[in-house]
């Protein structure tokens, strides 16, 4: 089960490059139901599998071969998108994933967080640099934004 709230971001009051990172690519082959192709920093490959939802959502993530993601590629609608993921710690042992997108989805950022439980969600108070929250809003749903100008 995937628990996580999504949120803009405008102005990062640190410099981003900091922290961790990891460069993605991902296509999606169906947005209804979301199946996903992922490549993580040229070298790693996941296919996912989501169920419907926002906040919370069911999640398989299984691990393919560089073949079978060049192999799915070729089925995947839409644009590929492609952004750099920071990761940055937060209080009470929670990490933020902070999405700068790249190519014509730039210059969106998003942050999310996910959670344990819908109750640790609900209780959760953004830090101040991020902005509005997006959760309920499907514009900002990946899956979206592979078929659909940013809503930035």
């Amino acid at each position: 089960m995937e628990i996580e709230r999504k949120f803009l971001v405008g102005k990062l009051p640190f410099d981003v490059k900091e922290y961790p990172c990891r460069r993605l690519s991902q296509g999606y082959i169906s947005t209804d139901p979301v199946i996903r192709i992922r490549e993580y920093d040229e070298n790693s490959f996941e296919l996912t599998c989501k169920g419907r939802g926002l906040m919370s959502r069911e999640e398989i993530n299984l691990p393919i071969s560089r073949e079978a993601y060049e192999h799915l590629s070729g089925k995947v609608e839409g644009r590929v998108i492609k952004k750099i993921r920071y990761l940055i710690p937060l209080e009470n042992d929670l990490t933020c994933e902070l999405d700068v997108f790249e190519g014509d989805l730039s210059p969106l950022v998003l942050a999310e967080v996910e959670f344990d439980s819908e109750e640790a969600a609900g209780a959760f108070t953004p830090p101040l640099w991020f902005g509005r929250e997006v959760t309920a809003d499907p514009a900002y749903q990946n899956s979206t934004l592979s078929s659909q100008s940013s809503p930035a």
